[in-house]
């Protein structure tokens, strides 16, 4: 097969789960690499794991990687002229070349059965022992074991790894690697099932698909010399491996779900923009050199080589990524907003009969440079929608105490009697009430907040009430007037 023309690259995903920020980050940088060099990015289904096999993981994975705007160019759903891209459906291919190999002296039947090789692994541990396969039946006659398959006997097929030598290759970002074939052992090819292990269909479909580079995280390290010894015993030439650094958590442990979110659904259920998720798995092992952190889709694809990954481990900070979901808040505008948080209101109460779109526009403008992640636009923003039923509680100690109300009060027949409701007015009715009673703009600004929204924080309040509107407003604030008279005033621990 001649080698092809333009660079190709492949994510590799087996539907066992849900997709891996680590996952997604090597399919990130395989997409960005294809995109940035003029090559093609293939998506391919290895499904060989019957037993762990998720129907519902893969219809996960694909609409993950469709989230995320990760387009394969081959794959599924998409086809090409490497079909089928499911190895469950290219079962005949590698039993051919499973075969192949044996008949080659490459590989050997293997027939000792899981039950001993269960004792075997016992022996091994009670004796402190590497588990690995003791090579029984590698010593079989090649026309014995052929005489035993052809009868039908229940066998693998396993590699046979040279006993003395090295087996080097070269990695992209560590130069290059050697191992001893001594400690390698046979591993299986070919399993009972006629099913291929991840190894034998991971290498013919590389070289059948044309694959040029193999970006994989770098746990696949130990198990690179066994492909390269498999495309030494088919005579092909291998791709360009370059492994990737490792994702840690923040405590230095493995990311995994335990410690917090861990997948790409997670991140999409908690708020975060495919754009923020991009970006941010970009810079996890790969820098474009400087001090540059927010990039958007095309200018990664602009910058993005494989010189500049750096093979160490890189730590996931969720604090930065929450950081840079606020970048990406602030430089969309509300037209980008509301599909995505209009539905959340309306699922949270709000009755989309009873406000105008334009309403909602507003609403989504004042609130979108204060927010980091989606659910932020209701934790922090229905009151919008529905007049507050309790206040903050730290902040009514401070502001809603005996005899409060009468400042409430006197800001209500202010606001009643101003000549037109717009934040002009509002700014000088504050500004000279507090001047009158001999008080600071937060005096009278804070229980007003608090009043209206039930939260010490958010927009502008002159903005807010002008979008609340009059009526609204005089309403809540004789509400939380009569409350505090009452000593009835309902308070719940808000978080910033």
């Amino acid at each position: 097969m001649s080698s092809p023309a333009r660079t190709r690259v492949r994510f590799a995903p087996s539907p066992t789960g849900y997709l891996h920020v680590g996952g997604a980050r090597t399919a990130l940088f395989n997409w960005l690499f294809a995109k940035h060099i003029g090559g093609d990015f293939l998506l391919r289904i290895e499904d060989t794991d019957q037993t762990r096999y998720d129907a519902k993981a893969l219809v996960d994975l694909i609409a993950d990687l469709k989230w995320l705007g990760l387009q394969w160019d081959e794959g599924p759903e998409v086809g090409g002229p490497h079909e089928p891209y499911f190895q469950s459906q290219r079962l005949p291919l590698y039993q051919k070349h499973a075969r192949e190999l044996v008949a080659g002296g490459h590989a050997y039947p293997c027939f000792c059965t899981s039950e001993r090789m269960d004792e075997l692994r016992e022996v091994q541990k009670r004796n402190n022992l590497p588990t690995s396969y003791d090579r029984l039946c590698r010593s079989i006659p090649p026309e014995t074991a052929a005489q035993r398959v052809a009868a039908g006997e229940k066998h693998t097929i396993r590699l046979k790894v040279p006993f003395n030598g090295d087996t080097v290759f070269k990695d992209f970002l560590r130069g290059t690697i050697t191992y001893q074939n001594r400690i390698l052992d046979d591993l299986v090819l070919l399993k009972t099932d006629l099913f291929p292990t991840y190894h034998l269909a991971n290498v013919i479909d590389d070289h059948y698909m044309q694959i040029t580079h193999v970006l994989r995280g770098d746990e696949w390290i130990p198990s690179t010399p066994r492909h390269v010894l498999l495309y030494q015993a088919f005579g092909w030439e291998p791709p360009t491996f370059v492994h990737l650094p490792v994702i840690l958590g923040p405590d230095g442990g493995k990311l995994s779900k335990r410690k917090g979110a861990a997948s790409v659904g997670d991140y999409r259920e908690l708020g975060y923009l495919p754009e923020t998720l991009i970006n941010f798995l970009s810079l996890l092992g790969w820098n474009p050199g400087g001090d540059e952190e927010y990039m958007e889709r095309d200018r990664l694809i602009e910058v993005f080589t494989l010189e500049k990954i750096n093979p160490k481990s890189a730590v996931f900070d969720e604090k930065k990524l929450e950081w840079l979901n606020g970048q990406y808040f602030l430089r969309r505008d509300v037209d980008f907003f509301m599909p995505l948080v209009k539905p959340l209101w309306i699922k949270a109460g709000a009755d989309a009969t009873a406000f105008s779109e334009d309403y909602f526009r507003t609403a989504v403008a004042l609130l979108k440079d204060r927010s980091k992640r989606l659910p932020d636009f209701v934790a922090y923003g229905m009151y919008f929608f529905q007049e507050p039923q309790a206040y903050d509680e730290k902040t009514a100690k401070k502001y809603f105490g005996p005899g409060s109300e009468s400042l409430l009060e006197t800001l209500h027949a202010g606001i009643a009697s101003l000549p037109a409701f717009d934040t002009a007015h509002l700014e000088t009715l504050y500004k000279e009430t507090a001047e009158k009673l001999g008080k600071k703009g937060g005096d009278l600004i804070h229980p007003s907040r608090l009043a209206i929204s039930g939260i010490p924080f958010g927009p502008g309040l002159y903005e807010l009430m002008v979008a609340l509107g009059k009526d609204a407003v005089l309403r809540r604030m004789h509400a939380a007037s009569a409350a505090i008279k009452s000593g009835q005033v309902k308070t719940v621990l808000t978080a910033a």
